[in-house]
């Protein structure tokens, strides 16, 4: 499975983006998508997912201020951040597990960084 990021950047504090990812190639009809995020120094943490049948789950930190949506026909995830803070700030990895092990994809990762 290849996963391609979308949409990171540079905003100011109390501002929004939108993450987007898209997969291809071996991808399953049960699978989770989401995001996850990175800073030097530090484990990389759940930011949030969403299974095939819509279940969901956040990161306490974000819920609230961030939703995740996808398009199974398009094998999309996004991820709208509102209210960004500036330990918001982090590298963001979109996230694909296959099936029902579970089989783990990564993207490259896409620098969001918020300004305060």
């Amino acid at each position: 499975v290849q996963l391609v990021e979308s949409g990171g950047g540079l905003v100011q504090a109390g501002g929004s983006l939108r993450l987007s990812c898209a997969a291809s190639g071996s991808t399953s009809t049960i699978n989770s998508m989401g995001w996850y995020r990175q800073t030097p120094g530090k484990q990389r943490e759940l930011v949030a997912t969403i299974t095939s049948g819509g279940t969901t789950n956040y990161a306490d930190s974000v819920k609230g201020r961030f939703t995740i949506s996808r398009d199974n026909a398009k094998n999309t995830v996004s991820l709208q951040m509102n209210s960004l803070k500036s330990e918001d700030t982090a590298v963001y990895y979109c996230n694909y597990q296959r099936g029902w092990v579970r089989e783990e994809f990564w993207g490259q990762g896409t620098q969001v960084t918020v300004s305060s």
